[in-house]
């Protein structure tokens, strides 16, 4: 494998790049990343400090509210461009990361669409990044296999496969791999330019298209940047205007008072939006962190059915079906659990009740994290007469800000503080040994289950909460970071324990949490030690 630093027009890529990497890294698709890259990343960064100055107002006490200066678009009458045939139906979508595997078993999968993720189920290591191209190519042609090592099990794709949608990382991350005058690419710019050029022409010419989910947006501004992006690329590559379609992840509670905005400045290139249901109770935590009155109960209590994420849903459907979009549902992150019939029964239930929720609600389609989940999400979704509803449109259900900002009740609990660290702590060790996505406790988590556990522990670390009448502090946390870790010592083993990446774990854990300023992302001081 050649380590050695290429330089093609001041794009460096330090990382190594072996004879499969160069079939992605072609000097053709490095000058069309750059081309993208001189385009749009000062504006990219400028976004990025507009988050830092809106955080500000935030922790003055200036909350998000609808803007008065974008009234128009949510009043007047339009619509998003009419939906490709192959994106119609969406009522179940399976996600998960971007390796050979997971991408086979997915598009075979008993779904309509399949989300290969470069972002919260990708630990970014540079050959998660690199091989995870290789196999979207691969699979855009029909060609990907993978035999396992251990059983000799040969995978190949299914005659018929799910609708193929990949997502780029978020605005915030950087690639380090890859430098430009000395600095990291963006990451999002990266992702999508290299899967864009080797796959948009290849996926129209063969009945489908290039189709995104874009995460982490804050503003219909940022989601302007992206329309500017999709319709420069389209332009440089040749492709119709039109061809890119992107669904956008409502996981920030700023973004949830601007969906109309962000439909409308995407509408050319928009699929709908998404209710990001574990990203939003995360975004909920992080921009209110400063205001102990927001402060959340325990996890297991923050369910859909309280008042502010029931009005996120009902907001989402209506706006969408309103602009002739999908509404999609959010992740059902149980899995099933084998040995044990009656636990099994129990969390299927939930997903049942859960999916049952949404469709009945609205929503066009939803999101599992595993292929056993695919039959009981479909079942529920037969309830829609057609492809979608968005037929279906609701009565206004005229929410306001203090429905989107009404704080839910509920106890926080010593068991509810253990359950954040043993899931945090063994989410983070995972994801420095390149795993994204980690099955816990019969739960699929990622990073954004996580980044709940964390910004948990520190809003009620540093608003002093009282739990089971005690104040919670820095010592209660050190002790049980210790005895949670003597726990997770004795379910995975000693051998598993020394040889894993705990030490590490525990230490950037923990300190993000007991820190006072709080890390807008668990992944960015982490991205160092990959």
């Amino acid at each position: 494998m050649n380590s050695s630093v290429i330089d093609k027009n001041k794009v460096n890529i330090k990382g190594p790049v072996s004879s499969g990497f160069k079939e992605i890294l072609t000097d053709e698709a490095i000058d069309f990343f750059n081309e993208i890259h001189k385009k749009f990343e000062n504006r990219r960064l400028e976004l990025l400090e507009l988050r830092k100055k809106n955080q500000l107002k935030i922790n003055g006490g200036i909350f998000p509210d609808f803007l008065k200066d974008t009234e128009n678009i949510r009043e007047s009458e339009w619509r998003i461009a009419p939906i490709p045939e192959d994106l119609l139906d969406r009522r179940v979508e399976i996600t998960g990361p971007v390796d050979r595997k997971m991408i086979i078993n997915a598009l075979n999968s008993n779904v309509k669409v399949f989300m290969a993720d470069f972002e919260d189920s990708t630990s970014p290591t540079w050959n998660n990044i690199i091989d995870g191209q290789i196999n979207l190519r691969d699979a855009v042609r029909r060609t990907i296999t993978f035999t396992n090592p251990k059983t000799q099990k040969f995978y190949k794709l299914n005659k018929k496969t799910a609708t193929l949608m990949v997502r780029p990382r978020g605005w915030h991350l950087v690639e380090k791999n890859v430098m430009i005058n000395d600095k990291p690419v963006s990451a999002s710019l990266l992702d999508f330019s290299l899967y864009f050029y080797h796959n948009a022409k290849y996926l129209l010419k063969n009945g489908s298209g290039p189709y995104f989910y874009l995460p982490k947006l804050e503003s219909h501004i940022e989601a302007k940047l992206w329309n500017d992006v999709f319709n420069f690329a389209q332009i440089k590559l040749g492709v119709p205007l039109g061809s890119i379609r992107a669904t956008v992840l409502i996981e920030t509670i700023t973004a949830a008072f601007e969906m109309d905005e962000i439909l409308y400045e995407l509408k050319d290139h928009s699929a709908g939006l998404n209710c990001g249901r574990w990203d939003y109770i995360f975004s909920f935590i992080k921009k209110f962190r400063k205001h102990k009155k927001f402060t959340l109960p325990d996890r297991s209590e923050v369910t859909m059915e309280r008042h502010f994420l029931k009005s996120y849903v009902e907001l989402l459907i209506y706006t969408c079906h309103k602009r002739g979009a999908h509404a999609m549902g959010g992740m059902a992150a149980q899995i099933p659990i084998k040995n044990n019939e009656d636990a099994n029964l129990i969390a299927m239930n939930k997903v049942k009740e859960d999916k049952k929720r949404e469709a009945d609600s609205g929503h066009d389609g939803t999101w599992i994290a595993h292929p056993g989940l695919g039959q009981i999400a479909l079942d529920a979704f037969g309830v829609m007469q057609n492809k979608n509803q968005i037929d279906r449109v609701l009565n206004n259900p005229d929410i306001v800000q203090a429905d989107l900002l009404k704080v839910p009740d509920g106890d926080i609990t010593y068991a509810g503080v253990r359950e954040n660290i043993k899931v945090g702590i063994q989410y983070v060790e995972a994801w420095l040994r390149g795993n994204g996505c980690v099955p816990l406790y019969n739960l699929m988590e990622d990073a954004a289950t996580a980044e709940i556990s964390r910004a948990q522990l520190w809003q009620w670390l540093h608003n002093n909460v009282i739990i089971e009448g005690n104040a919670f502090c820095e010592n209660q946390f050190n002790d049980f970071v210790v005895d949670e870790c003597s726990k997770i010592r004795q379910e995975i083993g000693e051998s598993r324990y020394k040889n894993g990446k705990f030490d590490l774990a525990v230490k950037l854990f923990s300190e993000m949490i007991k820190k006072n300023d709080f890390d807008e992302f668990l992944t960015l001081p982490a991205y160092k030690f990959i």
